[in-house]
């Protein structure tokens, strides 16, 4: 940037009407700069020191039961089909050996009405199935019952 401070023979100097915005943004890259190294550093864990327990470790299930409801609405117990909502009953009985307080993993396809999905854990629950889970797409449970 280039500025003519003499004008021929006049000893006043011209004013310069620019603003020199080099130091303006040196300023700015300094203050990225620090926000970007104390933004990581200004989220602290809450510390909280946890009792021990002597409850024993609960013992995972050896196999999972998912029950899933496709597009179509047609039922399958983990790759076994199920021939209708009135057979589901039946079904889970069979596949859990009669055991009503083993969860059940409920997966629907995304396309699954809300009402349809309701109409089946009302089945789920007239079987006198009422640990249910409901899972995501990364497979974790959402809203599972006690």
């Amino acid at each position: 940037m280039a500025t003519k401070l003499r004008t021929g023979g006049d000893d006043d100097l011209s004013e310069n009407h620019e603003i020199n915005v080099t130091p303006f943004i040196d300023v700015m890259l300094v203050l990225l700069i620090i926000f970007m190294v104390a933004a990581p550093l200004a989220t602290v864990d809450v510390p909280v020191d946890l009792p021990a327990s002597s409850a024993p470790q609960a013992e995972r299930p050896p196999k999972p039961l998912f029950l899933s409801v496709k597009a179509d609405l047609s039922l399958a117990i983990d790759e076994t089909p199920v021939a209708s909502n009135n057979a589901l009953a039946a079904a889970l009985n069979a596949a859990t050996g009669g055991d009503r307080e083993q969860r059940v993993f409920l997966r629907a396809d995304k396309t699954v009405a809300y009402g349809d999905l309701m109409a089946v854990m009302n089945n789920l629950r007239d079987a006198g199935y009422l640990k249910v889970a409901l899972l995501g797409l990364d497979g974790a449970a959402v809203g599972a019952a006690p």
